[in-house]
């Protein structure tokens, strides 16, 4: 134990013996009637202990108000524990909320165990100390921004939820630390997490990080992978296990077909590796659920939904000089048909689920989704620049879900559109010079740009192909096909609507149900449709979305969406005990939960002070208490 002012301790110096010499030279003369001279003896002794400085008898107010004195004391010199902590006056707390962060390995969790820490560091700040609470994930959130109180704080901390969606990158919360650290003197960043995170390359923050790493176990098998596809007989089920453990698993894995228990599987998986499982199921089911009973610390991706789309078929609209690549990858598609128009476009039709425009551009964009191939000039969405001579392919990232399974790093590419997306693009594949192949989302619509005409290249040749066109597909054609009512946690469920529908109707996983127009339970609508499009965001519920298309009350389609984990970033557990985020100061790691801390416990001292004082003036009041007592009892024998 320490003390930020040990100098207040010399004041018990000053004021313990003041309060002796008090008692010392106190007068306690008291009139008594007395019966013999044989107690004047008492009387005589009583006088002479009035005496200045005469020995001290015993006295138990004395003793209370030098126990007073201490606490006060104590307090003033504001004693201390080290601990785990930051030291600086401004504070930005970094708290993740992935997934991962729902692991059992910590009582009751670990996004439990880092509020609880968060909490800490926040009581450790100086009295006049501010901290922003930046909580990670997709989309970046901050609940509390540079403020002292501390009520205020531990509410937006004890706020904080687990999220599915959004992974764990803190490219975007170590940005907006950094921008806050620069504006204000004694910041410093702590971040909260098990270190299973995604972390910026570029930036230098100014200010020192602290890490607090949250986790003990690696333990987990995930589901990793769930289709339901239809066959010439009826359909196949495929559902994937995955060990992220550093030892070998065995669990079994129980099948359910709407509900009911189908078939149950022991699976034997050596560390690292996956196991599958592929069952003819009948033509009849609709949703079908995994689920493994395994011993692990994540019971979040230990299930697992795919629905069925047999019957259903994706509308497609291509446009171009005609691509036989492009057409005969298409037509090997389940459940999609192409509707091939050379030289006009449908542009209103809200039937088609995607548009697919192959080095041309009409004079006006048809609604719905588009996927642009060799864009010959710009729109509201790109502008084209010029053009890229035998671009490279640069190694893309194997986090992106549309290029799942597959490599373009062997493709070669004799000549590319240079063009540049705006803010709604999210780049997969990029060249040396400009990107080649982007997707993301804007107003509603799903929009993907694939720089390259097919015919300027070896992609058509190469086993990725089919590959990339059917994620392509999935993702630009949500709601139908064989693979497109798969979503990822938060991942917005979009659909194309004909004008004919009169009300769109939503079933949560949770049972919850949403509907587009307004009722007696509902007073205001809680689904929108525009521009022909109806898309709803609120995804991170693991689980089946139903969407039902109504037209004058009766229902005329039904659309399945099942949500899943498959985060292998989040299903991987082990927490990690450093993270390699550069500083100004030269540090290129964040510094680990050294004791730098101080947990003050003055209040505590302050409290006990008051206690005291208390229990001292109910001693000292001790006979007119009693008389009160006394007086009460005779009051009550006379009722």
């Amino acid at each position: 134990m320490s003390f930020l002012a040990p100098l207040a301790l010399f004041s018990a110096a000053i004021l313990g013996p003041i309060i002796v010499a008090i008692y010392l030279l106190k007068l306690r003369r008291e009139d008594k009637v007395v019966s013999s001279t044989f107690l004047w003896q008492q009387v005589v002794r009583d006088v002479e202990a009035n005496a200045p400085w005469q020995k001290l008898r015993r006295n138990l107010l004395l003793l209370l108000q030098l126990i007073i004195l201490l606490f006060l004391v104590l307090g003033l010199a504001r004693p201390f524990f080290p601990t785990q902590g930051t030291t600086g006056s401004n504070l930005i707390l970094i708290l993740d909320r992935s997934a991962s962060m729902g692991a059992t390995d910590e009582t009751p969790n670990r996004l439990e165990v880092a509020k609880e820490l968060a909490i800490k560091l926040i009581d450790q700040l100086p009295d006049e100390g501010r901290a922003t609470l930046i909580v990670a994930g997709d989309p970046l959130e901050m609940p509390a921004s540079a403020t002292k109180d501390r009520l205020e704080l531990r509410k937006a901390i004890q706020n904080v939820a687990l999220h599915n969606g959004g992974g764990s990158d803190l490219t975007q919360p170590l940005a907006l630390a950094a921008a806050l650290a620069a504006r204000e003197d004694q910041s410093e960043v702590a971040i909260i997490s098990d270190g299973n995170v995604k972390l910026p390359t570029d930036l230098k923050m100014p200010a020192t990080i602290r890490y607090f790493p949250i986790g003990k176990s690696g333990k987990n098998v995930a589901i990793s992978a769930s289709a339901l596809r239809a066959n010439a007989t009826g359909q196949t089920l495929f559902v994937q296990a995955t060990n992220y453990d550093t030892a070998v698993t065995t669990c079994r894995m129980d099948i359910y077909l709407d509900g009911t228990l189908f078939s149950a599987y022991n699976l034997t998986i050596e560390p690292g590796q996956e196991q599958s499982v592929v069952v003819e199921v009948p033509p009849t089911a609709k949703i079908a659920e995994a689920r493994l009973s395994a011993k692990d610390v994540l019971p979040t991706d230990d299930r697992a939904w795919a629905t069925s789309t047999l019957g259903e078929e994706t509308k497609i609209q291509l446009a171009g000089p005609g691509n036989h690549f492009l057409e005969t990858a298409l037509a090997l598609l389940p459940g999609v048909k192409v509707t091939t128009n050379t030289t006009t476009l449908d542009q209103t039709n809200s039937q088609f689920a995607l548009t697919i425009l192959d080095s041309v551009m009409p004079a006006n964009l048809p609604n719905g989704n588009l996927l642009f191939i060799a864009p010959p000039q710009s729109t509201a969405f790109f502008s084209v620049t010029g053009t890229l001579d035998f671009p490279t392919i640069k190694p893309a990232s194997s986090d992106e879900p549309l290029l799942h399974n597959l490599s373009l790093n062997e493709i070669n590419i004799l000549q590319a559109v240079r063009f540049v997306p705006g803010t709604w693009a999210r780049v997969l594949v990029e060249s040396d010079g400009a990107p080649l192949l982007v997707a993301g989302e804007r107003e509603g619509r799903r929009i993907a740009v694939l720089a390259f005409a097919l015919q300027e290249s070896d992609l058509p040749l190469n086993v990725a192909f089919p590959l990339l066109l059917s994620n392509l597909v999935s993702f630009l054609a949500p709601g139908s096909g064989a693979e497109a009512a798969q979503l990822l946690p938060s991942q917005p469920l979009a659909l194309q609507v004909d004008p004919a529908i009169t009300e769109v109707r939503l079933t949560r996983p949770d049972g919850q149900k949403l509907s587009s127009q307004a009722s007696l339970l509902q007073p205001k609508p809680t689904l929108q449709i525009q521009n022909g499009q109806f898309v709803y965001a609120e995804t991170d519920s693991l689980g089946i979305y139903t969407v039902e298309l109504v037209k004058n009350q009766e229902i005329i389609a039904q659309h399945r969406y099942a949500v899943n984990l498959f985060a292998p970033a989040e299903s991987a557990l082990k927490p990690q005990k450093q993270l390699s985020v550069a500083q100004t100061s030269g540090l290129r790691l964040a510094v680990p939960n050294e004791r730098v801390g101080k947990q003050e416990f003055w209040r505590w001292l302050a409290m006990a002070a008051f206690a005291v004082l208390i229990l001292e003036w109910l001693v000292y009041q001790r006979a007119g208490l009693t008389y009160l007592r006394q007086q009460w009892q005779v009051r009550r024998k006379k009722a």
